[in-house]
């Protein structure tokens, strides 16, 4: 790893500890319970990790797909587990396409045309 790449990697995981301290801080507030900095840190190094985790499976997806851009399918099948969050992006995505226009259908899958699925492969017309 380049000294930019672990600079970048040092602000994004500073920027992820501040925002998970903060979380933590108001939380505690109202909820009444209190959290050391051992535990702020090392639930940022377990966030930090599932956010790499994640990260790395959309690229597959997309790249199994073919394609060199992560899509909301990618998304929605990194979803499929848990079930309450599929829900709620479902209900998002639906919500923006037809904002968009598009409807549900979403883009168009590519595929073998409806004509040359039902045909016959080479040799197994005639006996």
């Amino acid at each position: 790893m380049s000294s930019t790449d672990e600079s970048t990697e040092d602000r994004l995981k500073s920027a992820l500890w501040y925002t998970i301290g903060h979380f933590v801080d108001t939380s505690s507030t109202t909820e009444s319970f209190n959290a050391t900095p051992q535990f702020i840190g090392a639930l940022t190094e377990l966030v930090y990790t599932h956010i790499q985790n994640s990260a790395r499976d959309l690229e597959l997806f997309s790249k199994h797909a073919g394609r060199k851009v992560v899509t909301a399918d990618d998304v929605m099948l990194l979803t499929r587990r848990n079930e309450a969050l599929e829900g709620i992006l479902k209900a998002e995505l639906d919500r923006m396409r037809a904002e968009e226009g598009r409807g549900e259908e979403g883009p168009k899958k590519r595929g073998r045309p409806a004509a040359a699925a039902g045909a016959k492969g080479k040799g197994k017309g005639k006996k």
